[in-house]
């Protein structure tokens, strides 16, 4: 498709963006549907330069770890242990953008789209998530959403468990009154501690310590503070409907790293970030298919480490490989398919010594 082509797609072309990506997230669900689900929430920017791209002003982005002239968006994944991708996404629009009438009309965005922050978009889009049938989740996140007290009290009306990060001063309940995270953590005994994992990483499993305070709220339901600790302290914000071990959340508090992984593997293989697109519907349209390119390499990841043993010696399949072997097969030079498998192959059993020795050199470290 040409540069005229893709432009009269994104913008003059007639189709639903919002369609799509209701197709997308139920594309998502049925390839990796498992029983231990968690919606992950975050936010990612994109730098930009000027003033006339959607949404865009000097605002903190993670991307750049500081202030920058950027475009900030909310997303919400979809994780299981069969694989993760992206399902949703709002554009986030700074109230000098809605205060505008004229530079919101030049931008293209609806009357009805108003200001709305960041929790109140992920919000948005985990009620779009439970209406479409999502079965008893888990939802993780960071601060930005941990801290926001509606976000907490509608997850709980609607019984959905939750894993959120919350600030080292964030104010708990407690029996004798309200008290700071880090304070609260302070007053574990030692035997309150556990050794556990939060999943595997790329350099082997990530063992921390971990310990729960319990928070009093007159309501339905079991809450904690979960303690984490590697030198640091971190803290979450915990809700289920029914008791649940605290191995069960770990795991949930780990996940969330998850969806780093989408960012990643969303902008390096679909080119999440690479739009030179200016409005409002432009942006929607390319955000989507780029999300949906992505789920076509997850959904292909989990098909064949399901149905194909891995090989020995070799890592899984993962998203980046098998965009490797399509971009390969599409080329237009003419070389055996076997060179292209091989290469492959070379490509996984590097990557497993690799792994091999971070693991080793984690389980020495432990020692």
């Amino acid at each position: 498709m040409g540069s005229y082509g893709l432009q009269h797609l994104l913008s003059r072309a007639k189709w639903d963006a919002d369609a799509v990506r209701d197709d997308l997230r139920n594309f998502v669900i049925e390839q990796l549907d498992d029983e231990d689900v968690v919606l992950v929430v975050d936010e990612t920017g994109d730098l930009k330069k000027g003033t006339a791209t959607v949404g865009v002003q000097r605002q903190y982005t993670g991307t750049a770890g500081r202030i920058e002239n950027s475009q900030v968006a909310v997303y919400v994944a979809y994780s299981s242990p069969r694989g993760h991708a992206a399902i949703d996404r709002e554009l986030y629009v700074p109230r000098s953008w809605t205060t505008d009438e004229d530079r919101c009309r030049s931008a293209g965005i609806p009357e009805e789209a108003g200001f709305a922050t960041k929790p109140a978009l992920a919000l948005r889009m985990i009620n779009r998530t439970l209406d479409a049938g999502v079965h008893e989740p888990w939802v993780a996140a960071d601060e930005v959403y941990g801290g926001n007290p509606q976000l907490r009290d509608t997850l709980e009306d609607r019984q959905v468990g939750y894993v959120l990060a919350v600030a080292r001063d964030h104010q708990i309940p407690t029996r004798a009154g309200k008290v700071r995270a880090d304070a609260l953590a302070k007053t574990l005994p030692k035997r309150a501690w556990q050794r556990l994992s939060a999943g595997a990483g790329a350099k082997g499993s990530r063992h921390y310590d971990w310990a729960l305070a319990d928070i009093l709220v007159d309501r339905p339901g079991h809450r904690h503070l979960l303690n984490r600790s590697n030198g640091e302290l971190a803290f979450y914000r915990c809700y289920s409907a029914a008791t649940v071990p605290l191995t069960k959340l770990v795991r949930v508090a780990g996940r969330r790293w998850t969806i780093e992984e989408i960012f990643q593997a969303t902008k390096s293989l679909a080119g999440l970030d690479e739009h030179q697109v200016r409005r409002w519907t432009s942006w929607h349209r390319w955000v989507t298919l780029a999300m949906l390119a992505h789920a076509f390499l997850a959904a292909s990841t989990a098909h064949e480490r399901a149905h194909r043993p891995t090989p020995h010696g070799l890592i899984p399949l993962t998203c980046n490989e098998i965009k490797h072997l399509f971009t390969a097969l599409a080329a237009t030079a003419v070389r055996p398919g076997g060179h292209r498998l091989s290469w492959s192959d070379w490509r996984r059993r590097h990557q497993a010594r690799s792994r091999a020795c971070h693991y080793q050199r984690q389980a020495a470290h432990q020692r």
